[in-house]
C-alpha cells in the first residue's frame, strides 16, 4: 500500500495544477448542484415497520388531517377566573379561529368544545390542538414562525398563552459564533505546530474544501431521498475534524523528510507513502464504523452513517491528492526560514516535555497503567445510569418550556406526552369503548378520553394521558402495559402510538442494537490492528483503551446532561435523558478516531522496533516522533467538536460534548499514558504473533517498502515555483 500511495503522491505533485483545478471544479459543481437540486431535510426519527410508526401512517389514512404534525397552544385564565367566563371564552374562541387560519394548519380544536373538551376540571387551563397537513418534521420555518407570532400576540391580553409540540421544534443549526471559534482555535494550533501561518492556512483550507464537497453532496442527496436534518451537521463536524488531522499528518511527515535532506518531490512521495498509509487505514476504520451503523436496522441512522462516511472518504482523498499538490506549490517554504537549505538529523520533538513525559510513564509503567484504568473507570460510572429518549428537553424560559409547565400544572406531568391507541376493524368502536373502561385500571394512567370514531366507523382513537412525563421510565412501562392489555382485543386490532410511543420504540431499538454494534466495532478493531501491527497484544491494548475511552466519554456526558453537573459550563438549558442517537453515534465515531491515534502513535513505535531498537527504546523513540503530531491533531479535533457544544441545540450539543470528551480522554490519557505504559510493560511480547497467524498479509503502514531504493518513485526534474522549490 505504501508504494502505491507514494506513486499517487508523486503524481499529484507533478500534476499539481491539474489536481487543484479538479478539486475546485468539484467544489463549484457541488455548490451549483446544491442550489438547484437540494430538497428539505426531516426532523422525524421514526422506524418503518414498528408498531408506533405504522399506526401513525394508518391514522393519516383513516383520519386524514389527524395524522399531521401537531402543536398544543396552552391557555390559562387570569387568577380567580375560569376559561368559561364570557370574556375569556370569547377571547379563546377568537384565538382558536385565528389558529385555524394560519398557513399550513388544517384544524385547531376549541378546548371548550363539549364533544371533545381539553380543559382541566377546574376550568382554568386548556389547550387547543393545532394540526398541520405536513407530517412531523416537515412543518416549514415560516409556518412555525406564524404560529409563534400568533401565540405571542394572544399572550399580550388577559389570557396566558404558550405553545409546545413537535410542530414547532426547530431543526438543528450550524454556523454560529461558537463553531467559528472552534475553527479559529484549530488554525491557532496549526500555526503554533508548524511555526507558519501560511502552512496552517493551507492545511485548514484543504480540509474546508473536502468538507465542503462532502456536505454539498449530502445537500444534493436531499433532493432525491429523505435525510435527517442532523445528517449534514454531523458530516460537517466529523469531516472538518478528520480533514484537518489527516492533512496535518501528511504535512508533518513531509516537513520531516525535508529536514532530512530530501528534495521536494521525494519528500512528497515519501510523506504520502508513509503517513498517507496511516491516513488510509485510519480513514477506513472510521468508514467501517459509520457504515456499520446499519446493524441497528434503523434507516435514518444508516443514512446518517453513510453520509458521514462519504465525507470521510472525501477527506482521505483530499489528504492523498490535494494536500500533496498544495505542498508542491509551497516547496521548502513549508519549513521555517531558518531550517531551509540544510539537513537536520535531530528534531526538537526528540527532546523537551514529551520526551520527559514518556520516560516517566515508561519508568513507572505499572503505576501509570493502573492509575489510568482506575481514573477512566471512575469517570465511566455514570454511564450505567444512562437514560435515552427522542423527546428533547426544551430550553428554559422558552415558550415550549413554559407551555409544558402550564400543562403539567393544569393536567399533570403526562399531559405533555399523551399516548394514542388506534383501533382498526369492524368492531373498532365497541372495542375502543370497552378498552377505554379497562385502561384506567393500569398503573400511571391519569386520564382516558372517550373514543373518536373514523367517518366509516372502521377505526377509532383513544387518548391516554399518563401520570408521569414523556421521558419518565414509568411512561415507558405504561406503553408496554398497554400493549399487553390490548394484545387480544376482540373484533379489532389495537396499536399504541403517538410521539411518546415512537420515542420509546426508537430508544428501545437503539439500546438493543448498542451491544451488537459495540461487539462489531471491537471485533473490527482487533482484526484491523492485528493486520496493521502483526501482533495480538498491541490490538488488545488498543481495544482496552477504546472501551475505557467510550465508557468515560459517555459517563461524563451522562453526568453533565442527565445529572446536571457543570451544566453552566456547556450552556445547558435543561437536563434530562440523552438523545437516543448519542450512544451509538459516539461509539462509532470514537472507534474510528481512537484507532487513528493508535495507528499513528504505535506505527512509529513499531517502525523503530523493526529497525532494531530495544523494546523500551522503541516505545520512547516512536512516542517522541509521533506524540507532538498526535497532541496537535487531538487539540484540533477537540476544538472543532467543542465548538458545537455551546450552540444550544440539544441533539448536536450532547453528541459534540461526548466526542470532545472522548478525544480528550483518548488522546491525552489513553494514548499518552496507557499505551506507552502497557507496551513498555509487555516488552518484546508486545510484537509477538503466533505462528498460525503469520500468513496474514502485511499492510506496511510504516512504509518499509519505500526504504528499498528501487521502490522509491523517481523524483521529477526540478521545477522552480517561486523561490521555495528545489
Amino acid at each position: 500500500m505504501a508504494l502505491l500511495l507514494s506513486r499517487l503522491g508523486a503524481f499529484s505533485h507533478r500534476h499539481r495544477g491539474a489536481v487543484v483545478l479538479v478539486w475546485l471544479v468539484l467544489l463549484v459543481g457541488g455548490g451549483a448542484g446544491a442550489v438547484t437540486l437540494a430538497g428539505e431535510t426531516s426532523d422525524s426519527f421514526a422506524i418503518p415497520g414498528q408498531e408506533s410508526t405504522t399506526a401513525l401512517e394508518r391514522i393519516s389514512e383513516e383520519f386524514g388531517a389527524a395524522g399531521g404534525a401537531t402543536a398544543q397552544v396552552v391557555v390559562v385564565a387570569p387568577d380567580g377566573q375560569s376559561l368559561t367566563t364570557p370574556a375569556s371564552a370569547a377571547t379563546l374562541g377568537a384565538l382558536v379561529a385565528e389558529l385555524g387560519q394560519l398557513p399550513g394548519v388544517v384544524s385547531a380544536s376549541n378546548p371548550l368544545d363539549p364533544a371533545a373538551p381539553s380543559v382541566n376540571p377546574e376550568l382554568t387551563t386548556g389547550y387547543s390542538t393545532v394540526t398541520y397537513a405536513a407530517p412531523v418534521g416537515e412543518v416549514t420555518p415560516e409556518q412555525q414562525d406564524a404560529l409563534i407570532a400568533a401565540v405571542e400576540d394572544a399572550g399580550d391580553g388577559a389570557l396566558t398563552v404558550e405553545v409546545t409540540g413537535q410542530a414547532i421544534q426547530a431543526p438543528p443549526h450550524v454556523g454560529g459564533p461558537a463553531e467559528v471559534i472552534g475553527v479559529v482555535v484549530a488554525l491557532v494550533v496549526l500555526a503554533v505546530t508548524y511555526g507558519s501561518l501560511v502552512v496552517a492556512g493551507m492545511n485548514l483550507l484543504t480540509a474546508v474544501v473536502g468538507v465542503g464537497i462532502g456536505v454539498l453532496g449530502i445537500t444534493i442527496a436531499t433532493g432525491f431521498t429523505d435525510l435527517s436534518s442532523t445528517t449534514p451537521i454531523l458530516a460537517a463536524m466529523l469531516g472538518l475534524a478528520v480533514g484537518i488531522d489527516y492533512a496535518l499528518f501528511i504535512v508533518s511527515r513531509f516537513r520531516q523528510e525535508l529536514r532530512s535532506g530530501a528534495d521536494v518531490g521525494t519528500a512528497v512521495a515519501t510523506a504520502v507513502g508513509t503517513a498517507g498509509s496511516a491516513v488510509v487505514t485510519a480513514g477506513l476504520t472510521v468508514v467501517i464504523a459509520l457504515t456499520g451503523l446499519f446493524v441497528a436496522g434503523i434507516p435514518f441512522l444508516t443514512q446518517m452513517g453513510l453520509a458521514a462516511a462519504g465525507t470521510i472518504v472525501v477527506a482521505v482523498l483530499v489528504a492523498l491528492t490535494l494536500v500533496p499538490a498544495a505542498l508542491g506549490f509551497l516547496g521548502v517554504r513549508a519549513l521555517p526560514t531558518r531550517q531551509r537549505g540544510r539537513a537536520h538529523t535531530h528534531h526538537a520533538a526528540s527532546a523537551g516535555f514529551l520526551a520527559g513525559w514518556v520516560a516517566t510513564v515508561t519508568r513507572h509503567r505499572l503505576v501509570a497503567l493502573l492509575l489510568t484504568v482506575v481514573a477512566l473507570g471512575a469517570v465511566a460510572v455514570p454511564f450505567f445510569s444512562m437514560q435515552t429518549t427522542l423527546v428533547q428537553t426544551p430550553p428554559e424560559d422558552s415558550t415550549q418550556a413554559r407551555a409544558e409547565q402550564l400543562l403539567a400544572d393544569g393536567f399533570g406531568e403526562g399531559a405533555g406526552g399523551p399516548l394514542t391507541v388506534l383501533f382498526e376493524g369492524d368492531g373498532a368502536v365497541p372495542a375502543a369503548t370497552a378498552a377505554a373502561g379497562e385502561i384506567p385500571g393500569l398503573d400511571d394512567v391519569a386520564l382516558v378520553t372517550p373514543p373518536v370514531p373514523s367517518a366509516d366507523g372502521t377505526a377509532a382513537l383513544v387518548s391516554v394521558i399518563p401520570q408521569s412525563g414523556p421521558t419518565d421510565p414509568a411512561t415507558e412501562q405504561l406503553v408496554a402495559d398497554l400493549r399487553d392489555l390490548l394484545a387480544d382485543v376482540d373484533g379489532a386490532q389495537a396499536s399504541v402510538t403517538g410521539a411518546t410511543a415512537v420515542s420509546v420504540d426508537v430508544a428501545a431499538s437503539l439500546d438493543a442494537a448498542l451491544p451488537v454494534y459495540l461487539a462489531l466495532v471491537v471485533g473490527l478493531a482487533l482484526v484491523l490492528l492485528v493486520l496493521v501491527f502483526r501482533s495480538l497484544l498491541v490490538p488488545l491494548v488498543g481495544v482496552l483503551g477504546f472501551v475505557l475511552t467510550v465508557g468515560a466519554a459517555l459517563g461524563a456526558t451522562v453526568a453533565v446532561f442527565q445529572w446536571g453537573w457543570l451544566a453552566d459550563l456547556v450552556n445547558l438549558e435543561g437536563t434530562g435523558p440523552l438523545i437516543s442517537l448519542t450512544p451509538i453515534l459516539v461509539i462509532g465515531i470514537l472507534f474510528g478516531l481512537a484507532m487513528d491515534y493508535q495507528i499513528f502513535l504505535v506505527s512509529r513505535m513499531h517502525e523503530a522496533h523493526s529497525h532494531g531498537a530495544a523494546p523500551l527504546e522503541a516505545v520512547r523513540t516512536g512516542f517522541r516522533q509521533a506524540a507532538p503530531v498526535v497532541v496537535a491533531a487531538a487539540l484540533i479535533m477537540f476544538s472543532v467538536f467543542a465548538g458545537f457544544v455551546p450552540s444550544g441545540d440539544a441533539t448536536i450539543k450532547s453528541i459534540a460534548f461526548a466526542l470532545a470528551a472522548g478525544i480528550a480522554f483518548d488522546a491525552f490519557v489513553v494514548r499518552m499514558v496507557l499505551v506507552p505504559a502497557a507496551l513498555a510493560l509487555l516488552g518484546d511480547k508486545a510484537w509477538w504473533l503466533p505462528r498460525w497467524l503469520r500468513w496474514l498479509p502485511t499492510l506496511d503502514v510504516e512504509g518499509a517498502a519505500l526504504e528499498r531504493p528501487a521502490a522509491r518513485p523517481r523524483a521529477e526534474q526540478p521545477l522552480v515555483v517561486g523561490a521555495g522549490e528545489r
